[in-house]
């Protein structure tokens, strides 16, 4: 297996290809030749002319997942019930935590690397509010060049660790006007506009190990769980309601222009950013229990007047700003989850 940063190249029948990051890239020598290519299962194919841009189904079998849940359970003695994963600028959660171990995601096998600015790239272990946790702090994006089989490696790990709830968080633009920067939005749904163009975790082969080939998504967060943040919500006595609303995903990483974000506004989406949609559907396809809040960390410039610019450091700056209340909404939300068994 490649490690990350790594490529192969192969020449067979006049075809050169180069295997990065899970892709084949063909480039054509001379008409009528074919590659056939073994990576973690085999791939054959025929190109036009010119380039041609193969990606590939998912790159990790069954015992990968298993040889890298073994390795974590055989150095820690931690063994989480829920998963929390810290978008940017939000892995101060780690520090709530009390027994705290935690590993960098270069030592733990399979796992890929952080490389944006605000994931520290470490996945940490420990108990908050009496709740057995795995934290990660960092994830991984489609725009960083990983597919989203490694993009979402992370949750069935979890799965086999034996997590049953997944707490996914994010930093979020603003689309709904009637959202501030800090507000925090539960997310009821969400809007997979990478899958629109065939940008999906699922898609290839599927493994009923970890789920059934068509999984449903209408239900995908937690509806009991959104009740009870909303009661925790109020015992916190924070002046701003606590929004929800519908979460739509980008690939990234440039931003939105105007013209796209009236356009998402008008699908029906209130927050906009470039993750978790992913993780989310490969929880669900897994069973796991899915909560989910993005941290509004800027408003969308809706406006061609406007002479705002949406940056990463002002999207890290809000993170640090709300740190202190949001780490008390995750330590109370911990109490309402239920014990292990009852995953819905």
């Amino acid at each position: 297996m490649l490690a990350q940063g790594q490529s192969c190249s192969a020449k067979r029948g006049g075809l050169a290809a180069d295997v990065s990051l899970g892709l084949i890239f063909l480039k054509k020598k001379k008409k009528n030749s074919a590659l056939s290519i073994c990576l973690r299962g085999e791939l054959e194919g025929e190109g036009p002319e010119g380039n041609w841009i193969h990606p590939l189904p998912s790159g990790f079998t069954y015992e990968d997942y298993q040889t890298t849940a073994q390795w974590l359970l055989s150095h820690t003695k931690h063994r989480p019930q829920v998963a929390v994963i810290c978008g940017s600028g939000l892995g101060g959660l780690t520090n709530q935590l009390t027994q705290a171990q935690s590993f960098d995601y270069s030592e733990i096998p399979n796992f890929p690397r952080s490389t944006v600015p605000g994931h520290a790239g470490r996945l940490v272990f420990g108990f908050l509010n009496g709740k057995a946790c795995v934290m990660m702090q960092g994830r991984f994006h489609m725009y960083e060049g990983y597919p989203l089989w490694k993009v979402t490696f992370p949750v069935r790990v979890f799965r086999l660790l034996g997590v049953d709830t997944l707490v996914v968080t994010n930093a979020a633009g603003g689309l709904n006007p009637k959202f501030e920067v800090g507000d925090i939005m539960l997310i009821r749904d969400h809007i997979n506009l990478p899958g629109f163009s065939g940008q999906d975790p699922l898609i290839g082969p599927n493994d009923e190990r970890f789920g059934v080939r068509f999984p449903a998504m209408s239900d995908a967060y937690d509806r009991d769980m959104r009740q009870k943040a909303h009661i925790a919500w109020k015992q916190m006595g924070e002046e701003r309601e606590l929004q929800e609303g519908t979460y739509v995903m980008v690939a990234g990483p440039s931003f939105d222009t105007v013209v796209e974000s009236h356009l998402l506004q008008k699908l029906g989406a209130d927050a906009i950013g470039m993750s978790t949609v992913p993780e989310v559907i490969v929880a669900r396809h897994c069973g796991l229990r899915v909560f989910g809040f993005s941290l509004i960390t800027n408003k969308v410039v809706m406006d061609y007047e406007s002479l705002e610019k949406t940056t990463h450091e002002e999207v890290l700056e809000a993170g640090r700003q709300a740190a202190q209340k949001l780490e008390k909404f995750v330590s109370i939300l911990m109490a309402g989850i239920p014990q292990p068994g009852s995953a819905s």
